[in-house]
């Protein structure tokens, strides 16, 4: 597959012809799955059958991947399923989603390809959007979260995520208090009007770490963001597909002092999250977790803090390291 490829189910003509003129002249409707891949197929075939068994199964979804291998095992022929094969980096793969999605959608759903959603996660979501004209962001509960630790198997994500749908049926309640500190970017939804001509910083780049804050910032200004417990999962935490430590110790003090400069995410909040980062790297690196390159992050953590003191930090400068 070349870089460039988008690989869909086949279309008719006419079936073309019509849905064209209907974009040119509809009010966006339904909702869109965006999810961007790298280096975990078996992982995003789930999501990909996880999605269609939706109480309110998603109008399209879009899966872009950093490479052919990212999509093997995916029925490329599936209704409402487009693939396509591009740049590598996280606010690449999310703006080539939101580039492919258009203004077509009324909802635009982002998922990670390793997040495990309740099977009601869209459903509850489109209730929430129509009974609260002043959100346009939603973010959900995670039951469990597994970039805390070595990572959650993928059946035990399923099964904790069914238990919990069987358990609390159709509850949940909105809060619309939400903070910021909580785990949003692999589980997050914004009213197309509000991010509409919004995209994700491509200074970020790789990880991009933040880069859903940001995105969410800008959001923010033409309404609220919020967190709804109705809207419950489960992170996987797969290292699969990360980027080394070194890069992401980088990112984790580059990204947090331009984004403070930028303005779209609060100062005090990216500060205490680059200091905990710092002592938690320095801390763990006499001994370091087995599934966490501890070393590697603090040695990016004081190459980038170094920088800093040079006037030269950026948060492109991950990739000449």
């Amino acid at each position: 597959m070349s870089g460039t490829e988008v690989l869909a189910r086949p279309e008719a003509p006419r079936e073309a012809e019509e849905r064209a003129a209907r974009g040119r002249t509809a009010a966006p409707r339904g909702i869109a799955v965006i999810v961007c891949t790298r280096g975990r197929p078996q992982i995003v075939a789930s999501l990909v059958d996880q999605l269609q068994q939706q109480t309110l199964p998603p109008d399209h979804v879009f899966i872009v991947a950093s490479c052919g291998v990212d999509v093997q095992g995916l029925d490329l022929d599936q209704e409402r399923l487009t693939v396509r094969v591009g740049r590598i980096g996280s606010t690449f793969q999310r703006n080539d989603g939101l580039a492919l999605a258009g203004a077509r959608f009324e909802y635009l759903v982002f998922f990670d390809d390793d997040f495990v959603p309740s099977r009601y996660w869209l459903e509850r979501m489109d209730a929430i959007f129509r009974s609260r004209p002043d959100v346009v962001g939603i973010t959900g509960h995670i039951l469990a979260d597994g970039t805390r630790g070595a990572g959650i198997p993928l059946q035990d994500a399923l099964q904790m995520v069914a238990a919990e749908d069987a358990r609390r049926g159709s509850d949940g309640a909105l809060d619309a208090t939400f903070a910021y500190g909580s785990n949003v970017g692999c589980n997050m939804a914004y009213r197309y009007a509000a991010v509409r001509d919004v995209s994700l910083d491509e200074r970020l780049p790789l990880y991009a770490w933040h880069e859903d804050s940001d995105f969410r910032g800008q959001a923010e200004r033409r309404g609220k963001f919020v967190r709804a417990d109705a809207l419950w999962g489960v992170h996987l935490g797969h290292k699969q597909g990360r980027v080394p430590g070194v890069t992401l110790g980088y990112a984790q003090i580059a990204n947090a002092v331009y984004l403070a400069k930028k303005g779209t995410v609060p100062a005090k909040f990216l500060a205490t999250v680059a200091c905990k980062n710092l002592l938690v790297n320095g801390l763990r690196a006499i001994r370091p977790e087995p599934f966490v390159d501890r070393r590697g992050r603090l040695r990016g953590n004081m190459i980038a803090i170094g920088d800093w003191l040079r006037g030269r930090l950026a948060p492109e400068r991950v990739l000449e390291l």
